[in-house]
């Protein structure tokens, strides 16, 4: 198993859908040149962008998290250009981009450092093979302050993992629950 290089990247999001919207360099600035924490392809991954709709815990309404039984009342629903996460809280996201992962490889995601350095932990479970959707980001906020998450900017990096051997049972055959996934998604049982 190897990691795949800017040039297979491309050449899979270009030629086979592989990510949608794609940027095949590293975005920096955006169009009125105002500095951007960095998306786009790098030399092995690509880094995405959270979108605009985030959902926030909160324990105004006692509600408990629980993965079997998820009550609505856990989260309060904000968009906007960013979200500030509650000091040692939690907030879901969504990338703007949306993926198609080729049977032969998998994908795993890693926070970026600017976030990292802030207390701001990022976790996205593995992409599997032909799983395809927008990929839900979990925001932690470990540290005792607000934190700002901006939209449209890069949030985290994807590194794409190719099997040299094909799998039995792809996430597709399976028919995994969070298949073709669009906006922001809650825990399913």
């Amino acid at each position: 198993m190897s990691i795949k290089s800017d040039k297979w990247i491309r050449r899979m999001a270009e030629n086979e859908g592989m990510i949608e919207p794609f940027e095949p360099g590293q975005v920096r600035h955006g169009a009125s040149g105002d500095r951007l924490i960095s998306y786009g392809t790098s030399s092995y991954g690509y880094d995405v962008r959270c979108a605009s709709e985030f959902k926030i815990f909160t324990n105004v309404h006692s509600a408990t998290v629980d993965p079997k039984a998820f009550d609505e009342d856990s989260f309060v629903d904000v968009e906007g250009e960013y979200c500030v996460i509650p000091p040692n809280s939690f907030a879901l996201a969504r990338t703007v981009e949306y993926f198609r992962i080729p049977r032969s490889v998998l994908t795993v995601c890693l926070g970026k450092s600017t976030y990292a350095r802030c207390g701001i932990i990022v976790n996205v479970t593995p992409l599997e093979p032909e799983w395809e959707g927008h990929v839900t980001l979990e925001f932690s906020n470990t540290t005792n302050l607000p934190a700002k998450i901006y939209a449209n900017e890069g949030v985290a990096q994807m590194l794409f993992f190719e099997s040299d051997e094909i799998c039995d049972v792809s996430y597709k055959d399976r028919g995994g629950k969070y298949q073709g996934q669009r906006g922001v998604t809650l825990p399913k049982t």
